[in-house]
């Protein structure tokens, strides 16, 4: 596997699986509980955690939080994460250099793009990178955002499980 493939075991990132990560007990049918994103040292991770055990849930490391419920099983599909939430995650990813994180935050900036949340302004080469200046909409600050040149197989894998993460199709 290349260098900057994703693999699953890199993003934990399956849907809910229906119990609470603490505490193993079942949610119920829209229950609300707190889904979080945490950076680890194998690439991240989605924990879900009911409710009453959020206090006591160790929160170091964690990328974003969100709460939700899980849906009853007749009931349409929807989005569990927030634009917000998906704004924040795309700038607290700036700051990376690990080829699989560089991959997901270009995926996300794709997402974000396409839900018209960020700009594209222009394209910079810098030591034969391609990087993309881009703006949040509402923002004046410029961002970076590098352009991995993902392959077909790569993109499919990190759009995924980015749905995976906001429950929607891509």
């Amino acid at each position: 596997m290349a260098a900057s493939a994703l693999s699953r075991d890199q993003f934990d990132l399956a849907r809910p699986a229906g119990v609470c990560a603490l505490s193993g007990r079942a949610f119920a049918p829209d229950e609300k509980f707190m889904a979080a994103l945490r950076e680890t040292a194998d690439g991240f991770q989605r924990l879900d955690i009911a409710a009453e055990q959020w206090d006591a849930f160790d929160k170091s490391n964690l990328l974003a939080s969100w709460q939700t419920a899980l849906p009853k099983p007749q009931e349409k599909k929807k989005l569990l994460v927030d634009d917000q939430v998906l704004r924040d995650l795309f700038e607290r990813l700036g700051e990376t250099d690990e080829p699989t994180k560089l991959n997901f935050r270009f995926v996300l900036g794709l997402i974000l793009m396409r839900k018209r949340m960020l700009v594209y302004e222009s394209t910079e080469m810098r030591d034969e990178r391609e990087w993309w200046i881009v703006r949040l909409r509402g923002q004046d600050q410029p961002l970076q955002l590098l352009n991995p040149k993902l392959t077909e197989p790569q993109v499919a894998e990190v759009s995924q499980q980015m749905s995976q993460i906001i429950n929607e199709e891509l």
